[in-house]
């Protein structure tokens, strides 16, 4: 096995923690145990003892994330370290060498990547800029075969923050089903919805071959968690538990009690409706900076997460263009050849909104010189 580098997260390791503002993440920036929590939960906390806990996730955890999807129970999940354990452990279980897998593209590349170097054959599907970044599924429809083990989607999506209607989830998924291929939804940012109303899931259709790995890193604003999961079918949970024993055993049992009580029917919403307002307030903020550079900088307003995917026409590549923004103003971007599309920046704008104003303030005079 040889895995190629993964272009985004070696970037934002390597820099985001130099600059003096960091808009490279897609999440609304986290709060801490005290702004989150009342008093006594915050001393259950610090009276709970480390010890490894359950290998699965705790009942209580399971159970509350059971409850976010209808129809499901605690045996129809496995908690793992963070969303991306989630989606390494699904390919883990599913994919063999030479398996075909069929990858919606932009998209976060992290199973793309270590599909790869498993030794899978990748074909890619696109959204389109010009259906609001959906996907055209007559194009999807001619990609699938009798050969393909997997389809790939992501939604709410990454880089786009694009949401796929309710009729698109259930044909995406007849297509899977009429070539008995499995489904890995990556589900993360579902919950930061612009319009406060949770979008479909693909756990809905019903579709007894389809994984939904989420967590709470990105709509719930606790990266700092490393809690994530996968919903499925009982059997498939069974096998992914088994290879989570090769991985990292157990999620931490601080993060098992604190995701518990987050995502518990009474208190999940809390959590959703602070950081719909802030993404709100913020995305407002950055539309108005768009329109002061006079059509250079254009976006589809993001459906859902704390980032815009904006094209820009001036004659620099993205790459080199977020390093000239890192070196001359301190503030970090993405990059859209990152995700194979250049002439493309990924902004997130889920930062504090003080922070959010002083790097566009920052990046203001960079982008007036080009």
């Amino acid at each position: 096995m040889k895995f190629e580098e993964f272009k985004l997260e070696r970037e934002q390791s390597t820099w985001e923690n130099k600059v003096d503002y960091n808009l490279s993440e897609s999440g609304v920036h986290p709060r801490t145990l005290s702004e989150l929590f009342e008093p006594e939960f915050v001393d259950q906390i610090n009276n709970t003892e480390l010890t490894y806990g359950f290998t699965e996730g705790s009942p209580d955890l399971r159970k509350s994330i059971a409850s976010i999807y209808s129809g499901a129970t605690k045996d129809n999940v496995q908690a793992f370290n963070g969303s991306a354990e989630a989606n390494m452990v699904s390919i883990m279980t599913l994919i063999e060498p030479g398996d075909e897998v069929v990858y919606m593209v932009p998209n976060y590349l992290q199973i793309y990547g270590f599909a790869r170097g498993l030794g899978a054959n990748i074909k890619t599907f696109k959204l389109h800029e010009s259906l609001e970044w959906k996907p055209d599924l007559d194009e999807l429809k001619s990609i699938v075969s009798e050969k393909t083990k997997l389809i790939c989607i992501c939604n709410p999506n990454n880089p786009t923050g694009s949401v796929l209607p309710k009729k698109m989830v259930e044909d995406i998924v007849a297509i899977a089903e009429s070539v008995d291929a499995w489904i890995i939804a990556d589900e993360v940012y579902r919950g930061a919805e612009l319009n406060h109303k949770e979008c479909t899931s693909f756990w809905e259709p019903g579709y007894k071959k389809t994984i939904v790995n989420c967590g709470l890193s990105k709509a719930y604003a606790l990266p700092g968690l490393r809690l994530g999961w996968s919903l499925s079918n009982p059997e498939y949970i069974k096998q992914c538990w088994a290879n989570h024993d090769y991985t990292s055993i157990s999620v931490g049992r601080l993060s098992d009690l604190i995701a518990s009580h987050v995502l518990h029917p009474n208190n999940r919403m809390n959590t959703l409706d602070y950081i719909r307002k802030q993404l709100a307030i913020n995305l407002g903020l950055f539309q108005d900076w768009v329109t002061g550079f006079d059509g250079h900088l254009n976006f589809i307003v993001p459906e859902a997460g704390a980032m815009a995917f904006v094209n820009y026409d001036w004659s620099i590549n993205s790459s080199d263009l977020i390093t000239k923004v890192r070196k001359e103003a301190s503030v970090m971007l993405v990059a859209g050849d990152w995700y194979g599309m250049d002439q493309y920046i990924r902004f997130g704008y889920g930062a504090k909104r003080s922070h959010l104003e002083k790097a566009l303030e920052r990046i203001t005079p960079i982008f007036r010189s080009l």
